[in-house]
């Protein structure tokens, strides 16, 4: 049972953090280029935007890690639908083909549809929290005004996408990029680049060489998402020494069990050692005894881990947070199973050893004359 409910935890744990890291790298993208850096006498300062983003675009797509780099163009604003009043949003104006190749957007839309929203000049996507009934109130279809400083202009509602990442769903709107700049008054330029590489574990050094290369700041998504990381980090290690001590509870009663063996078996010992037996023949019978039981917990063990992991991953849960999910999230991995079996290993190896160490020390003489 120790066994298993370490395989069941840890695919747990490690089962939310795959889902939010692949919820951030798509919708946030695994890095973003932004800012110029301009090198001052003394250190660095940043210059808000990118002004040339093409051929930003360009050196980076020449990175063979790289598959795909889209401009964004950002803004506030504020999201009219007519029948509340107006609600604070975030316009992001994107290259629809391009967006789609560093982001999750095409399995995000749940109503309405991308080919409306690409067909059309003026359309916009909203997120669900911000065309929900409590927000805009808005729906496909729905024409509606976004307003942006002095400027106002109307858009028709193509699709509301969901990414499960409340502060994404309740405030960003997506348009096509030259509505995007009409709108925020900024006919050149983009707010930042967002980046989608083939290995997201290579980020951070991938970002340092394009900082260096592109005189712009590049952060990785493991530097934008360091606290929750450490969050699930935190509570993979913590749900793994919580479980652990089950497997402990089991080998100390392991040991126990081996200790009362020793001195029932005392006499029996006593006559091994008589025939011949050597004191490390009398420890190794006694190891054997230990690892009969690693082998039947560990395998035992793994086969109930694995069905509960099955049965978790089929139970009703809806989520929306960090990330959206309708059921238990687990991830499957060798490595989980084999952390759980070196457990058991290092915990009854010990438990084990002093009893065999203890039944090692019989000597037939003193049984005998009865002085043990």
């Amino acid at each position: 049972f120790g066994v298993a409910f370490f395989i069941l935890t840890q695919a747990q744990t490690s089962g939310f953090e795959h889902l939010f890291i692949q919820t951030i790298l798509g919708t946030d993208g695994a890095i973003r280029v932004s800012d110029r850096m301009q090198k001052t006498s003394s250190s660095h300062r940043f210059i808000e935007g990118i002004d040339y983003p093409s051929p930003l675009k360009g050196a980076i797509l020449a990175f063979p890690e790289v598959t795909g780099v889209a401009e964004v163009l950002r803004g506030s604003a504020k999201l009219d639908g007519g029948r509340k009043a107006a609600q604070d949003a975030q316009a992001f104006g994107v290259n629809l083909r391009e967006f789609r190749k560093v982001s999750h957007l095409d399995g995000q839309v749940i109503f309405g549809s991308l080919a409306d929203f690409e067909k059309t000049p003026q359309g916009i996507l909203v997120g669900s929290e911000l065309a929900g009934e409590n927000r805009a109130n808005v729906r496909p279809g729905d024409i509606v005004t976004l307003i942006a400083g002095n400027n106002a202009q109307r858009f028709t509602v193509c699709g509301i996408f969901e990414t499960g990442v409340g502060d994404i769903d309740k405030v960003r709107v997506i348009t096509h990029i030259a509505a995007a700049r009409s709108l925020l008054s900024r006919p050149f330029g983009a707010t930042y680049l967002q980046v989608s590489i083939k290995d997201p574990e290579v980020a951070p050094g991938l970002s340092l060489r394009l900082s260096a290369l592109l005189k712009h700041y590049a952060s990785s998504w493991q530097h934008r998402e360091k606290t929750w990381l450490l969050v699930f980090s935190a509570l993979r290690v913590s749900a793994a020494v919580t479980v652990s001590t089950i497997i402990l509870v089991s080998a100390l009663g392991m040991f126990n069990t081996l200790a009362m063996l020793v001195i029932e078996k005392t006499r029996e010992i006593a006559i091994l050692r008589s025939f011949g037996f050597s004191k490390s023949d009398v420890t190794r019978i006694f190891l054997w005894l230990g690892f009969v039981v690693i082998l039947a917990g560990s395998t035992l063990g793994c086969v109930m881990g694995a069905l509960f992991t099955f049965a978790a991953e089929h139970i009703p849960m809806r989520l929306r947070g960090i990330f959206s999910t309708e059921h238990f999230i687990v991830k499957w991995d060798a490595d989980h199973y084999l952390a759980a079996i070196v457990s058991a290993i290092v915990v009854v190896t010990i438990a084990s050893y002093f009893p065999a160490r203890r039944a090692a020390r019989i000597e037939p003489g003193d049984i005998i004359r009865g002085a043990s």
